[in-house]
């Protein structure tokens, strides 16, 4: 391979290379972005933050939607906690409403993803921001990303009371079912919020499950024991114990 030949394979390379990585990193397309979602319940809530998790399906994650009141913040950089770093949260359907009720679309809001956070400008912090994401199952965990009143629902027929199943970070909030739905409000929050909630159904499904195992613990032992008293009586028929009997007798001299 001579060396104009070599310079071109490595330059195309290197093309693919950075294509690849804007690919990876170049943010949150417009049609994301843009995506069709409603939010008109959650502007009606009286929290400054409400939060609304939908039903995962059988083979899919749940997602989730969120308004937040600004308060006077003009950036938001959103953003996911793992075990090891913080990821960007992959966000759709991101709308800005100005005081006045007039509505921006994503796409016309300034919005950056890096590898560590999306970082959201609107241009006034007096409005509200709203956009949607991924949830996971049975579980739920976001930061706080502004401070205030919050309130989360559960979707249909999901709880977080039993202390077995369920678990709901921070403390310090009130649980109310509408609709067959849980809420939960805090009057303020300033640290990430962390659920873990189950359909109802799965108590029932667990409390048989438990009884199945009883009862089939109960027949085994019970027929270890028969098993046990049949041998034994077997060996008394035989007069093994009879024997076993007769050579504990033996003096104490024999050996």
């Amino acid at each position: 391979m001579n060396r104009r030949l070599l310079l071109a394979v490595v330059a195309v390379a290197l093309l693919v290379g950075f294509a690849g990585c804007s690919t990876i990193f170049g943010g949150i397309s417009d049609e994301e972005l843009d995506r069709e979602v409603e939010y008109d319940d959650l502007r009606d809530s009286d929290a400054d933050v409400a939060i609304e998790i939908e039903d995962a399906g059988l083979i899919t994650n749940g997602e989730f939607r969120a308004v937040y009141d600004l308060n006077g913040t003009e950036e938001l950089s959103l953003y996911r906690s793992s075990f090891y770093r913080d990821e960007a949260l992959d966000v759709y359907g991101v709308r800005y409403y100005h005081p006045n009720g007039t509505e921006m679309t994503g796409s016309e809001l300034e919005v950056d993803q890096s590898r560590s956070s999306t970082e959201i400008t609107v241009p006034d912090g007096n409005g509200t921001l709203a956009f949607s994401g991924s949830a996971g199952s049975r579980t739920f965990r976001l930061p706080a990303f502004v401070e205030g009143s919050y309130e989360v629902t559960l979707p249909e027929g999901y709880r977080t009371s039993n202390f077995l199943f369920g678990d709901v970070n921070p403390g310090g909030y009130e649980r109310e079912i509408v609709d067959d739905r849980e809420r939960l409000v805090w009057d303020q929050v300033d640290s990430t919020i962390s659920l873990r909630f189950y359909l109802t159904r799965d108590i029932t499904l667990f409390t048989g499950l438990i009884g199945i195992v009883v009862v089939l613990g109960t027949l085994g032992i019970g027929y270890y024991y028969l098993q046990v008293k049949q041998l034994r009586e077997q060996r008394e028929e035989m007069g093994l114990d009879v024997e076993l009997e007769d050579d504990s007798d033996d003096g104490p001299g024999l050996l």
